[in-house]
């Protein structure tokens, strides 16, 4: 959809469809970590941090889900929100109900929709869910390890090579006596 970036598309797909959070995150991330200079991207990373807290909520980490969810608060802004097609103080208000209720344990795990106010945002996003065979406002599927624990069984290889790299390079320039 061209008024909205794919990757914002993208994110409420997977939020509404699969409820794959973890993916959630990794597509803004990397959209926020390509456009730094973005100028909703504080809200952005408010966006990745509700994705994050309900992971985690799901996962029955209330101290990660607390701390994620409270710290969104102060990254999402609600004309930002509703300049991506959300419904700024709603999404705002459903935010901070889950954190009071997640300090409380006042009620178990359910999952949480972000108000879409753009009814052509929600057109394109249905529309993309029905494609990838998603129902938009499914319930998460809490047998499904890799919603629950992705973090634990996803692919690291690239990130581990990535990193070997790097401590071989500076052992080089270690034996070389240059500087880092």
């Amino acid at each position: 959809m061209e008024r909205y970036p794919q990757e914002v598309v993208d994110y409420l797909v997977h939020f509404h469809g699969d409820r794959d959070f973890f993916e959630c995150h990794e597509i803004l991330e990397e959209y926020w970590k390509e456009k730094p200079d973005h100028p909703y991207a504080d809200t952005l990373v408010g966006l990745i941090q509700v994705a994050v807290g309900l992971y985690h909520q799901r996962r029955g980490n209330k101290a990660g889900a607390v701390k994620m969810l409270g710290s969104s608060l102060s990254y999402l802004n609600e004309e930002h929100l509703k300049g991506l097609g959300l419904a700024g103080e709603e999404l705002v208000a459903r935010v901070r109900q889950r954190v009071r209720e997640t300090e409380l344990d006042a009620v178990p795990y359910a999952d949480l929709d972000l108000p879409v106010e753009d009814p052509l945002l929600l057109e394109a996003c249905k529309g993309q869910c029905a494609r990838l065979g998603f129902a938009w406002g499914a319930v998460s599927d809490g047998s499904n390890p890799m919603l629950i624990d992705r973090h634990k069984l996803r692919d690291r290889s690239d990130v581990v090579e990535e990193r070997a790299r790097q401590l071989e390079a500076r052992k080089l320039r270690r034996k070389g006596g240059g500087t880092l």
